[in-house]
């Protein structure tokens, strides 16, 4: 059974940087694709970067492109979203998600993913 536990959020300004881990176990993940997603209240879910854990392919978010950034530790079992110039729209609560496949169709829909973390709240003052 694959466990996600994610970490690293808090209360950040405008600008400033926040860096979320989600440490994963249960399996082998060489098979999987890792994404971020995060909802707003009142909004739903939103996809935020995805993952291969094979080869380290990356696809985001159009809303987070070149501000955020997604990378995972092979030794840690650990995946990172690296959050740059935060925005107070920005804020919600950010999950971690993995879905085992083989596909080189990238998985962005909450649909696609079959495993979850318990999210981390990210607050951006303006």
């Amino acid at each position: 059974q694959v466990q996600l536990v994610e970490s690293g959020g808090g209360l950040v300004q405008a600008g400033g940087s926040l860096r979320l881990s989600c440490a994963a176990s249960g399996r082998t993940f060489s098979s999987y694709y890792m994404g971020w997603f995060r909802q707003a209240p009142g909004k739903e879910r939103e996809f935020v970067a995805t993952i291969r854990w094979s080869g380290g392919s990356t696809y985001y978010g159009h809303s987070v492109k070149g501000r955020f950034s997604i990378s995972r530790d092979n030794a840690k079992n650990t995946v990172y979203l690296q959050m740059n110039s935060l925005k107070p729209e920005d804020t919600a609560v950010y999950y971690c998600a993995a879905v085992r496949s083989l596909s080189v169709v990238v998985p962005t829909r909450s649909a696609d993913f079959s495993s979850w973390g318990q999210g981390t709240q990210v607050t951006v003052s303006s």
